[in-house]
């Protein structure tokens, strides 16, 4: 990897490392709508002119269903899901959580018919990514925080989710126009509430650099950043930095906000990130354990979407 190419992997590393902890800033005196119309409305500011300029606004038109239904399951319902949860829940373990979207996503493509056969390589990673995810949820499964956690699971679930249906229906949509108009949709349909839970009193300097932060930075700034990455290095390459965000999110919180580390969050962080690249591993390291012949998939990340 070249020099360029492995600044743009660390600063993306450190961008979608970070939400969580800046989310966590932000809930303290805004309420979930304000959050999520904030950093939706500051990345469609940004991204919308560019995507508007380079074009193909009809691709855009003749998908507008799947892009809905993509907005609501990549935006509309995490971005609220998490800003909540996170009321609950310290911002390194809902990093932790979030750790098991490659897993669940390996699963949701074989369900669907979109994934490659997996090997006993492979469904050992999902087994041991699972099991990392109940060691780190288990104990919060009582009180109320069992809540919060289930938020997050569903979280997991749409960044799953949200991916196959844009490879399926939007695959001549570019990238870059469709985050710019699924942030536009979503700034939108979250005025009338942000404005309802708009505060009564300006918030602190610390909460608006939160959200500041939180649209310009781990928003738009990161699909720019994003995009050069995966120009530079290639999409399979340029994903590894997946691996390293829920590391990011842990020492954030560390440091930041002095949550506690713990041998859980050591346990789980181990299992997840293990199940992970184990789960999403190319073919050749089942091809060690196996011979079965496997048809070429359509790879979800072929097309890039989402900050988190």
């Amino acid at each position: 990897m070249s020099r360029r190419g492995w600044v743009l992997f660390a600063l993306l590393s450190v961008i979608w490392g970070i939400p969580y902890l800046l989310i966590k800033v932000a809930v303290e005196e805004v309420s979930v709508p304000m959050v999520v119309f904030a950093r939706t409305t500051l990345g469609a500011v940004v991204l919308l002119p560019l995507a508007i300029r380079a074009g193909r606004l009809d691709v855009v038109r003749r998908h507008w269903r799947p892009l809905l239904v993509f907005t609501a399951m990549e935006i509309l319902g995490p971005w609220a899901l998490l800003s909540d949860a996170e009321n609950r829940l310290t911002s390194s373990m809902t990093g932790l959580l979030i750790a098991a979207v490659p897993i669940v996503a390996v699963l949701v493509a074989r369900l669907v018919g979109d994934g490659e056969r997996l090997g006993p390589v492979r469904w050992a990673g999902l087994l041991v990514g699972l099991a990392g995810v109940a060691v780190l949820a288990g104990p919060h499964l009582s009180g109320g925080s069992a809540w919060a956690v289930g938020e997050v699971l569903l979280v997991v679930l749409g960044y799953a989710i949200a991916p196959v249906i844009a490879v399926r229906y939007m695959r001549d949509l570019p990238s870059l126009q469709l985050s710019a108009f699924a942030l536009a949709i979503a700034a939108l349909l979250y005025t009338v509430p942000a404005a309802a839970t708009w505060p009564g009193s300006m918030p602190s300097d610390r909460v608006l650099a939160a959200l500041v932060g939180l649209g310009l930075v781990c928003t738009a700034l990161a699909f720019i950043v994003f995009f050069e990455l995966l120009r530079e290095v290639g999409t399979s390459r340029g994903m590894v930095f997946t691996y390293v965000n829920p590391a990011v999110a842990v020492v954030a919180g560390i440091v930041f906000l002095g949550e506690p580390i713990t041998g859980t969050i050591i346990a789980s962080f181990a299992l997840i990130l293990g199940g992970s690249v184990l789960a999403t591993a190319n073919r050749s390291a089942d091809r060690t354990s196996t011979n079965t012949t496997e048809v070429q998939p359509r790879r979800q990340e072929d097309k890039a979407t989402q900050p988190r």
